[in-house]
């Protein structure tokens, strides 16, 4: 049989993880194979940017669509297991698992808007996706591998320590010019925790003004009292700027006062940290590069 999509593979996915355990994804990889019949040519086949097969790629966004929708989840990194709404859509006795039936939970819905946010609908019907031109498509699977490894990206963060986490800070702050060199910003991070400060940064590679930074590898929302206890901070240092960065996400009152005080605090949440990794090639690496052309109509102009 032919290499299954990976719609296909999310129920069969789903049902291996229904005995509650923890499995890592090469387990569950030739647990699939096994229930597809996959064969060695088939297991083996290689993506075009050869970097993983075939089968690997559509079994991870298997396990990844139904991590949006809350059925499954990362426990540690290369690990998942099943959640009890996981549990409960296997009692079912579903015929099938695609995006169609992903919908029904809010978390899918929620993932769907944001990697649609360019559109005024969250899917596309079939008579409009047959409208879309080539560039189009390619647009929207770009954002969907975005979405996707930001997604992939926070989840590591998450799962980081505190002190590997204030590295990370450091060296994405280094590549989007702050900082001077990586040693230099190295020698501030972590040093001076006192007073809510975690650690302090130069503005630019002269050191003309500094930066101070407050780095929380959160889960739980952060609410205002934090952040004027980082304002207090800075006050203290008669310092007028500072980064706080969390790797989960600000309440409405911590903006507003962020917002509404006269130091200029940045507020960084996790989807923006992951989206100045990508950005800045921080904890990603590229796989594969494509160059789009077009015809160049001057070139064949003649006199």
């Amino acid at each position: 049989m032919p290499i299954p999509k990976y719609e296909e593979i999310m129920l069969p996915l789903l049902k291996f993880a229904s005995d509650g355990k923890e499995h890592s994804k090469q387990e569950a990889l030739k647990a699939m194979r096994d229930v597809f019949k996959v064969t060695d040519e088939e297991f083996t086949k290689l993506l075009p940017s050869g970097r993983q097969s075939v089968f690997d790629n559509r079994a991870a966004w298997a396990r990844s669509y139904m991590k949006q929708a809350g059925l499954v989840e990362t426990t540690r990194r290369g690990y998942f297991k099943i959640t009890q709404q996981g549990l409960d859509a296997v009692k079912k006795n579903l015929k099938k698992i695609d995006k169609n039936f992903l919908m029904i939970y809010s978390e899918f819905v929620d993932f769907q808007k944001r990697s649609k946010s360019q559109k005024t609908e969250v899917e596309e019907s079939p008579v409009e996706k047959e409208s879309q031109t080539p560039e189009e498509i390619f647009e929207d699977s770009y954002q969907d591998l975005i979405q996707e490894l930001a997604q992939e990206v926070l989840d590591n963060v998450l799962s980081c320590s505190p002190d590997f986490f204030e590295k990370l800070v450091v060296e994405l702050l280094v590549k989007m010019g702050y900082g001077g060199s990586l040693k230099d910003a190295g020698q501030a991070i972590g040093k001076t925790r006192d007073e809510g400060i975690d650690g302090i940064i130069k503005e630019d590679k002269l050191g003309l003004d500094v930066i101070y930074i407050q780095a929380k590898r959160w889960q739980n929302t952060v609410g205002r009292p934090e952040i004027q206890k980082f304002a207090g901070a800075l006050q203290g240092k008669r310092a007028k700027k500072g980064i706080f960065i969390t790797a989960s996400n600000f309440s409405k009152d911590a903006i507003n006062f962020a917002n509404s005080i006269d130091s200029k605090i940045i507020l960084l949440d996790g989807d923006q940290l992951a989206g100045l990794m990508i950005d800045y090639s921080v904890g990603v690496s590229s796989t594969a590069n494509y160059e789009l052309k077009k015809i160049d109509s001057d070139y064949f102009m003649e006199e």
